[in-house]
């Protein structure tokens, strides 16, 4: 069903974009806002895993590395992407206080996966595995290249309304609510647009948690993990995204505070919904569930973590400070 409605999701928006093209501008301002849009989102597919590695600091890793919970942490990674018939990708950590991970890369050849020290550092070993193998799935159902396609395809839409101005394709009158139709194109279409790319983006999540429960061999472990993640990112602040914003999309719970639902505005789902899904899957692979920790708080209390403990246990640097707007 998800492949389904990501499909569904695709032709929706590349009839939105057809559409929009005949309606404002023609076949020449159509043309000229795919060329653009996609000569944009080329460059960023072809260097998106060196543009967020480095925009995030992130440190390969080997199973050298002088901490055992690195150690365990690559070495799991390996295994699971051996299991999972991956080739091999690039481990990293990222100096990081907020628990989160993403994958990135054009292709399973070139990808990357990463975690935050304080991943590491505040989840069991269960839980990072469950994590990974989210990760993993990603890499495993190319959704780089699926929400490179969608990143596009709203790019051209975005393009082409701004160029309804200039492209107007014949006169006012002949248009469909002349300039005041044309307005509201400009405003409506990339907004609608957008909302298709979340909602593609929220089926991928999906999908990725149920193969990477798969690949993890434990629905349970990444269920407990998603709680603990999204009750700490909450109360601990990850500067380099709230920066970049367009990049919360990435990891596996939205690092950015106060946000993250399952509605319109979200690019991720909800993490009951996704617990509960989970949940499901190890009743059907006929595992009892864990006790995990509730949504609402971290299973231990930021304030019981020392700080020095979370930024040197795995060896990297921490974050530094940075405040969070112009009155600290």
């Amino acid at each position: 069903m998800n492949h389904l409605k990501t499909f569904i999701l695709l032709a929706a928006l590349t009839a939105l974009f057809a559409g929009l093209g005949y309606l404002i501008g023609g076949a020449t301002g159509m043309a000229i806002a795919l060329v653009f849009a996609g000569g944009m989102n080329l460059f960023s597919y072809w260097n998106a895993d060196k543009i967020v590695m480095k925009m995030y600091r992130a440190q390969p890793v080997d199973e050298q590395h002088p901490n055992a919970v690195v150690r365990n942490y690559v070495a799991d990674v390996r295994q699971m992407a051996r299991d999972a018939g991956l080739p091999q990708p690039q481990v990293a950590i990222i100096p990081s206080d907020q628990p989160n991970a993403f994958a990135t890369g054009r292709t399973p050849e070139r990808a990357a996966v990463c975690a935050t020290t304080g991943l590491l550092d505040m989840l069991t070993r269960d839980e990072v595995r469950g994590v990974m193998a989210h990760e993993l799935a990603h890499v495993k159902n190319r959704d780089t290249l699926i929400m490179t396609v969608t990143a596009t395809i709203a790019g051209a839409i975005a393009a082409l309304a701004n160029f309804a101005l200039f492209f107007q394709g014949g006169d006012d009158r002949e248009r469909p609510g002349g300039l005041i139709g044309t307005l509201a194109l400009m405003i409506l279409a990339p907004m609608a647009a957008g909302l298709v790319q979340m909602a593609i983006s929220r089926s991928r999540e999906y999908e990725a948690d149920r193969v990477g429960a798969e690949i993890a061999n434990d629905p349970h472990a990444l269920a407990s993990a998603l709680q603990k993640i999204e009750a700490y990112a909450k109360r601990i602040h990850n500067p380099t995204a709230e920066r970049n914003p367009a990049s919360g999309q990435l990891f596996i719970i939205n690092p950015l505070a106060g946000r993250g639902a399952d509605n319109l505005f979200s690019t991720h789902p909800a993490t009951g919904n996704r617990v509960r899904a989970l949940v499901e899957l190890g009743a059907k692979m006929g595992m009892r569930p864990r006790q995990a920790a509730p949504a609402s708080a971290p299973a231990v209390p930021i304030s019981a973590i020392p700080a020095t403990h979370r930024r040197l246990t795995t060896g990297v640097p921490a974050t530094p400070a940075e405040p969070r707007g112009p009155w600290g």
